[in-house]
């Protein structure tokens, strides 16, 4: 019995067969500082390669045993296949050179098809069996397994272990082969809210792997990483590496290099990089205005967004006894406070002058805004809620102005964008109010309201978006998933608690969707999270317990946590009277 295969590779291709394997490398990258990156390939079949050849003007072409080209599909034929019909194949891939993509199916080929997925699948319940929930719901079950799922497939290695088993990677800038570790395809600006704070519990030995691949993008290219893919695309606004530092600092993570990362980070907090994917934008003028002028692009962001990483550097600065140095930093951090517009209640840009732009509307998205508008992108002083409450003039006020945000229709100015983008799309679609969950900057706003002690109104309406705005299926998300940063808000807030502000070591309460979950923590200690009364209709906790002990504060610290033993939430219909003080209040520097 005779086979064929068709080969489907857009791109120039060089390929060379040699009995059983087909070998080369396929050039295709759509963006990326190497222009002429190259993916090398071993392809070995059970049986030997008969031919190479294209299809043109209704005849096929043999190619005899070299290709090189751009044709996109190419067919392969073999000789007699075994007698059951079966061909088998296995695939190597390598960034770095043809001999590693061989040495790396080499590593592969004592295993079979079923050994494979065996291995495969050890691997995923090595980490999906991390965290462990029960309820009655199989679906329910079902739907967050799903999640774990995605928060495991970003970022994604870059590196591969040469001949002595060693992490190397290729440096796309230098176009040389690297000792060290290096991931890619992660955009801090989406991840370091929830997949890092997710990782810090239950996956420390990746991420200081991560962190030390971090470290060697910075080392290639003299700044820290924005948006890998597979080197720097400098999306989305800010710094926020920052936090993902940070978070891992005040966990006692990597606590090793962050001499090193506080290097990094003050670097790009002060220079600027000369391209516009390196660094911060408008970093002089931030240092000089103390805000991001509007003649930037998404300027009220870059505002926030510089202002928080500030926070991070004065908190990294203070684990490393720099208190000068922390001092300084933690007052830059509130450079946020220079955007604040008191009769609206939120962040409107300014020019050089200080003028805000006029004329403003609410509801327009884009220009000054990250995919949102003002509603969305005002509230993000993660550091410093009780400075922003303050500022806008107190509890009362504050009350108004985030009661007025949810129970606002998801209307939207097409604005700065001149159409509708999908963000919009997805915001209407799920009829949260302008609670954009469906987008990374709405993740925290539902939590806000523990900043004022509303505690039940958190609940209520991380309830409803667990329930209503997710789904078992291909169809699942209420939005750009990216990353692995919706699911692990999704998980994380499964499980009654989301981490506000990365690099306080704090996680605010909100409320459990699942009857049980134990939480494999990575230091060997297990955390066990009991939901009582979890029906539909129960919306609030009449008590929390922790180790069967009355809990009161609106958040857990890490620390409190990786000890383990168990947190008890009890639920109710009607939101319990409760009176809370100010240290119950989750983390704000001022």
């Amino acid at each position: 019995m005779t086979a064929g295969m068709l080969f489907t590779a857009p791109g120039i291709k060089s390929l060379t067969i040699k009995n059983n394997h087909l070998t080369g490398y396929i050039s295709n990258i759509a963006g990326c500082e190497d222009k002429k990156l190259k993916m090398y390939i071993d392809l070995s079949f059970s049986t030997n390669i008969e031919s190479l050849k294209y299809h043109e003007h209704n005849h096929m072409i043999d190619l005899g045993t070299h290709y090189k080209g751009e044709e996109e599909t190419l067919y392969l034929s073999f000789d007699k296949l075994a007698s059951d019909g079966v061909l088998d194949v296995q695939l190597a891939t390598s960034f770095i050179s043809q001999e590693q993509a061989t040495l790396n199916l080499e590593r592969e080929l004592p295993h079979t098809f079923e050994e494979h997925k065996n291995l495969a699948a050890d691997k995923w319940l090595n980490y999906l069996n991390r965290i462990e929930v029960s309820d009655k719901s199989k679906d329910k079950i079902s739907l967050f397994y799903q999640m774990m799922y995605r928060c495991f497939l970003f970022p994604q290695t870059w590196y591969e272990l040469d001949k002595d088993n060693q992490p190397i990677h290729y440096d796309t800038l230098s176009k040389t082969i690297k000792s060290g570790y290096y991931y890619t395809n992660n955009g801090f600006w989406d991840t370091c809210r929830s997949l890092f704070p997710l990782y810090s519990l239950i996956a420390t030995e990746e991420y200081e792997k991560m962190l030390a691949g971090f470290y060697n993008a910075y080392k290639n290219s003299g700044y820290l990483p924005k948006w890998l893919s597979p080197d720097e695309r400098g999306l989305m606004p800010g710094t926020l590496i920052d936090a993902v530092i940070a978070d891992a600092a005040v966990k006692h993570i990597a606590t090793d290099k962050m001499p090193d990362f506080l290097e990094a980070m003050l670097k790009s907090a002060t220079t600027v990089s000369g391209k516009d994917n390196y660094g911060r934008s408008g970093t002089l003028d931030y240092l000089t205005y103390g805000y991001v002028p509007n003649h930037y692009h998404e300027s009220v962001n870059h505002t926030q967004d510089y202002a928080y990483s500030d926070f991070c550097i004065s908190q990294v600065a203070e684990l490393l006894d720099d208190k000068d140095l922390a001092k300084k930093y933690a007052k830059q951090s509130l450079n946020y406070r220079n955007l604040i517009d008191f009769d609206y209640g939120i962040l409107r840009s300014k020019d050089k002058d200080g003028q805000p732009r006029t004329p403003f509307n609410p509801y327009a998205w884009g220009r000054d805004y990250a995919e949102g508008s003002a509603y969305q992108n005002s509230f993000a002083a993660y550091h410093d809620f009780g400075g922003l409450i303050q500022s806008l003039g107190g509890k009362d006020r504050f009350k108004e102005i985030i009661t007025d945000l949810c129970n606002t229709y998801p209307i939207f100015d097409v604005d700065g964008y001149g159409f509708e983008i999908h963000e919009m799309s997805e915001m209407a679609a799920i009829d949260f109010g302008q609670i954009a969950i469906s987008n990374q900057p709405s993740f925290h706003l539902p939590f806000l309201f523990n900043y004022i002690a509303e505690l039940p109104t958190t609940q209520h309406i991380v309830k409803e978006l667990l329930s209503k705005a997710f789904k078992l299926g291909f169809d699942g998300y209420p939005g750009d998933e990216d990353n692995g940063s919706m699911s692990a808000w999704f998980v994380l807030n499964s499980l009654g608690f989301y981490p506000v502000t990365p690099g306080s070591g704090e996680y605010v309460i909100g409320i459990p969707i699942v009857d049980k979950a134990v939480i494999h923590l990575s230091n060997g200690n297990d955390l066990t999270i009991q939901t009582n009364n979890n029906v539909p209709q129960y919306h609030y906790s009449k008590n929390i317990l922790r180790n069967n002990q009355p809990y009161n504060h609106l958040f857990f610290t890490h620390n409190d946590l990786m000890t383990g033993g168990n947190i008890e939430f009890d639920l109710c219909l009607v939101p319990p009277v409760k009176h809370y003080t100010e240290t119950d209040l989750p983390f704000s520097l001022t």
